[in-house]
């Protein structure tokens, strides 16, 4: 097992084990089992597709770890998506997706958290931009998740099954087993209702509301050969952000209570912009994008320097989303000097999941 160190002050280091497991062996069910389910296995198919997101920003990293998720956050759901069609059959498990041991882990999960004996059959798909700040892993969780539980009879609520994703959330290591990753709830939050949600500790869902709707999202990811995943996001979200926000998670709870959530409810484009451009600066936001060197701010700068209204860096990026009236001829002609590329466009997803059966 690899033994990673923290970091959280001058007299705050600590070592952390970061062990691996195979898929089903470490389950946490939060006790769910002990509550009454009335299980209702379907014959036909569940179909969900799921947005992905945009993770602008944890509240404050000294209250998460890859076994303990949380640390409150703001994001919002675009559309780009992830699919998942569930059945329910006898007692195999059948999982068509290029990651099943993800898939395979919370399968084990939800079964024991619901006392569900017998199999499924699963078909998963997901955006393909994995690791640039798009959320493809908890996207196809939530996606998987809601289709298992709806081929059930919907034993489980919404906020049950945020909280069991948040507290077996993995990512893949190179040896195929898994190991927890970091988890706020903001990618299953907003997946599951759309619009910009803003999270608390312990995933809890404070508030969510349609944003930007008729403007466009255009995402931009800037050339970097700096890894987001896997050790190096661990360093990066356990030491120097750690650190940062014991300095400014006040500042930063402050500006989403007391002016993203007014901002929302006007529906000001540009006053939301301008909030989320200053805590791209604050906490362990900054951390993140000086991660990727100086240059992501360089590109940020310009971009807000060219007049368009939200500019901000995805989870640990490199990925930068922005939100404007500009369609994507306007952006290309403004773009080309700046010497910057829009991967895709696309635009915010206020509908949340959708959740269809066939036969």
């Amino acid at each position: 097992m690899t033994v990673r160190k923290i970091r959280g002050g001058d007299l705050d280091l600590v070592e952390y084990e970061f062990r691996t497991f195979s898929p089903g062996e470490v389950v946490y069910t939060l006790g769910f089992e002990r509550l009454p389910h009335v299980l209702k296995p379907g014959t036909g198919t569940v179909m969900v597709r799921a947005p992905a997101r945009i993770h602008l920003t944890v509240l404050d990293m000294n209250r998460f770890a890859p076994d303990h998720p949380g640390g409150g956050g703001v994001g919002f759901a675009i559309q780009c998506y992830c699919t998942a069609e569930v059945s329910c059959t006898e007692e195999k498990i059948e999982i068509d997706y290029g990651r099943a041991p993800l898939i395979r882990n919370f399968v084990e999960v939800f079964r024991r958290a619901v006392g569900y004996t017998g199999g499924f059959s699963i078909r998963a798909r997901d955006h393909q931009r994995q690791h640039v700040g798009l959320g493809s892993t908890s996207t196809v969780m939530i996606a998987v998740a809601t289709a298992m539980n709806v081929a059930l009879g919907a034993p489980l609520t919404n906020t049950q099954l945020r909280k069991l994703i948040g507290h077996n959330y993995v990512e893949e290591t190179a040896d195929g087993h898994i190991a927890f990753g970091f988890e706020t709830g903001v990618g299953p939050a907003v997946s599951t209702h759309g619009g910009m949600a803003i999270m608390g500790d312990e995933l809890s869902l404070v508030f969510h509301h349609p944003f930007a709707e008729g403007k466009f999202v255009h995402i931009l990811i800037p050339p970097t050969d700096i890894s987001s995943a896997g050790t190096k996001e661990f360093d990066l979200l356990m030491n120097k952000a750690r650190t940062l926000d014991y300095r400014d998670r006040e500042l930063k709870a402050y500006l989403l209570l007391m002016d993203l959530i007014p901002a929302l409810e006007d529906n000001d484009l540009k006053r939301i912009g301008d909030i989320i451009w200053e805590i791209e600066f604050r906490g362990s936001k900054r951390a993140e994008v000086e991660h990727h060197s100086y240059r992501i701010y360089h590109y940020m700068s310009m971009l807000r320097e060219a007049g368009l209204e939200f500019v901000g860096m995805s989870s640990v990026g490199p990925s930068i989303a922005v939100v404007t009236e500009k369609n994507h001829a306007e952006m290309e002609n403004l773009l080309r000097p700046l010497g910057l590329t829009i991967a895709f466009t696309t635009a915010v997803d206020n509908t949340g999941m959708i959740i269809t059966t066939g036969p």
